[in-house]
């Protein structure tokens, strides 16, 4: 760690680092027991407030529970207040808080999801079965986008996936007590290595490329942003070094829009380029630490990149994995930074910016895990191949996560530009047997619901949203015939009321009401205008201001299916 860095850590929270005399105890008493677990789960890990997040997860994961008696213990050790551990442990979804007097929790969570495409390939029925057949010891619980939706409808047993489920192959994984995750086939480290891996990044630590040079390549390939904001990544580079030192990087591995699973398939089969993407950020804005954020439902990746980190020789920056614990909001970049911090994922008001005043209070470039994995292929071989891919005059390459009602969904590596149509009948082998295309999702949950009709819109930045969508982070979800918009868009709708974070009441009530009108079988669309309005106008952040996207999009493109409340 660097000093300084140090330096501004011991401000935000001082008597870090050194013990302190325990204050005689006021209110709740810490239970001797728990307090000698917890001191032996945590060993001589630091008792920084920023490792509050990892440390609940070692309870989590030792006792299938947090219960109040850890959580009390837990506070103590690290010289916190009861009330900030406990806010922090019951904001995340995957922290199963045992209150005082409740029962304990089943040692075995199976999660199945209930997100659109799950949902559309039968996750409520899946759901409903399991719950009534699970065995003793086992809890059945729903769960939001798990980032598998091309083998949907999924369900998780402990930290292991289970794809294309069945109550029979969920049942049997949970029986056999096959409870861990299963990192597939990658290019770990020496193969990327002989394939000419981080020679890119030597030229850069060596001045043979200089920081210009490789800035001006970026640029030239126009590379943007591909979490989904679009922000141009050579510009947002140079505007974190153009802030005073001393500098971090932030990755947002937070993967959590309903459809999306690009960034997933990228950590699983080639972890070191994204790595190399990495570093070459942090060694061009000069950043001495950076910090991994890779969500919860990601247990593969995060097992790879584990392994492939400590094979990375000694030198650069310091890196430190950290995991999420099922909040979508944490895919925000003000969220994903209080979650850093060891918070809950509360999104900052702006200005100041991240690039200004971001992680621990210094600028912070925070990049998304599919930028980074570019950039290596950009800077080698030059902007001119980068161009040279597209269609209907847009360029470069897209990264399309399908799913829904093709015959082979999954992660579609192609031209930015091309259009829906050309993507089911080039890249996923037409619609599945029995169905017929019927509208379409061209930027995930909330980039809005397009019908059949429109199939012929290029899919690339600034193409969308004329039409009241965006492409996002390039989740196509595919509805038939058989499908419902106003039941998707409800489902969308109910996602962003539970993971909405709650600090905005735009947002927060906003979500709740949209949810509770789209449950009636006439819309009273002024009352929706109105509500979608104010939610745009007024929430802190992109959540409560696209949420209402899909439900927007059915009162416009699908007559036949909205039915508006008489005046």
């Amino acid at each position: 760690m660097s000093h300084d860095v140090h330096k501004v850590r011991q401000f935000e929270h001082p008597g870090e680092g050194r013990r302190r005399a325990k204050a005689t105890p006021k209110g709740r008493q810490v239970d001797p027991t728990a307090g000698h677990e917890i001191e032996l789960l945590l060993g001589d890990r630091p008792r920084r407030r920023d490792l509050l997040i990892e440390y609940l997860h070692l309870i989590q994961d030792k006792y299938h529970q947090i219960s109040a008696a850890h959580l009390a213990a837990l506070a103590d050790e690290m010289k916190l207040s009861f009330a900030e551990v406990f806010e922090t442990a019951t904001f995340y979804a995957h922290f199963d808080v045992v209150k005082e007097g409740e029962a304990d929790i089943a040692p075995l969570t199976i999660r199945v999801c209930d997100s659109l495409t799950c949902a559309m390939l039968g996750a409520e029925k899946l759901l409903e079965d399991l719950q009534s057949k699970a065995g003793p010891g086992m809890r059945v619980v729903r769960a939001p986008c798990v980032g598998r939706c091309d083998t949907a409808p999924a369900a998780e047993v402990g930290h292991n996936f289970v794809d294309h489920a069945t109550v029979e192959s969920v049942l049997a994984t949970a029986k056999a007590g096959d409870t861990h995750a299963h990192p597939p086939k990658y290019t770990d480290y020496a193969a990327y290595v002989a394939g000419g891996g981080y020679k890119l990044l030597g030229r850069l630590r060596t001045g043979e490329l200089s920081r210009d040079d490789l800035l001006k390549s970026l640029d030239d390939a126009s590379l943007r942003g591909l979490g989904g904001a679009g922000f141009p990544t050579g510009r947002k580079w140079r505007a974190v070094l153009g802030e005073p030192g001393p500098r971090l990087m932030a990755i947002n591995g937070d993967e959590g829009e309903p459809g999306t699973f690009k960034d997933r398939y990228y950590l699983e089969t080639d972890p070191h380029r994204f790595i190399e993407g990495m570093l070459i950020g942090a060694h061009v804005v000069e950043a001495a630490e950076i910090y991994i954020y890779i969500r919860d439902e990601y247990p593969a990746a995060r097992e790879i990149l584990e392994r492939e980190i400590a094979k990375l020789p000694a030198g650069g920056p310091t890196l430190h994995l950290r995991r999420g614990a099922g909040a979508y909001i944490c895919g925000e970049e003000s969220s994903l930074l209080e979650s850093i911090e060891g918070k809950r994922g509360l999104p900052r008001h702006k200005p100041p910016y991240p690039f200004q005043v971001g992680l621990f209070g210094l600028p912070t470039l925070i990049n998304n895990v599919e930028t980074l994995w570019w950039v290596r292929d950009i800077v080698e071989k030059g902007a001119d191949w980068w161009k040279s891919h597209g269609r209907n005059e847009r360029f470069g390459l897209r990264s399309f996560s399908v799913s829904g009602r093709v015959k082979n969904p999954g992660m579609k590596l192609a031209p930015a530009g091309i259009t829906v149509r050309e993507l089911i009948d080039e890249y996923c082998g037409g619609m599945a047997d029995g169905h017929r295309f019927y509208a379409y999702l061209p930027g995930g949950a909330s980039g809005g619901i397009l019908p059949a009709s429109m199939d012929n819109i290029p899919l690339d930045f600034g193409t969308l949203e004329k039409y009241g969508c965006f492409i996002g982070s390039a989740a196509i979800v595919i509805l038939s015939q058989h499908d419902s918009v106003r039941s998707a868009a409800l489902n969308l709708m109910k996602f962003f009321e539970d993971e909405s974070c709650g600090q905005c009441t735009p947002c927060r009530v906003g979500t709740q009401k949209a949810a509770l009108l789209m449950q009636q079988p006439v819309w009273n669309r002024a009352l929706l205008d109105e509500l979608s309005q104010a939610m745009r106008d007024a929430s802190i952040c992109g959540l409560g201001q696209a949420a209402s996207n899909p439900l927007t999009s059915v009162i416009k493109y699908f007559p036949d299916e909205f039915k508006e409340a008489a005046e």
